[in-house]
């Protein structure tokens, strides 16, 4: 468990574990979540972008008919040069 004192203008000094498991850095930003229990969570908001983005491109590969680095290759080729 870590402890952090929330200052007169509401600032927190993230404890230097809890900076580490997040992988956070100066500049980060934080996202909190609040739970139906009311319990808060909070995550590293680009970690967190990151895996929406995967989330919600899951599956696309295949939809494209992508099944390797080669095709990968070829659809870049057809956006860059209309081949």
């Amino acid at each position: 468990m870590n402890l952090a004192r929330v200052s007169a203008n509401g600032q927190v000094t993230v404890p230097v574990e809890i900076r580490r498991k997040l992988d956070l850095k100066e500049g980060d930003k934080i996202l909190f979540f609040e739970r139906k229990n009311g319990e808060v969570i909070i995550n590293n908001a680009s970690a967190t972008a990151i895996f929406n983005a995967q989330k919600a491109f899951e599956g696309a590969a295949k939809d494209f008919g992508v099944n390797s680095e080669d095709d990968v290759q070829l659809l870049i080729n057809d956006v860059r040069y209309g081949k």
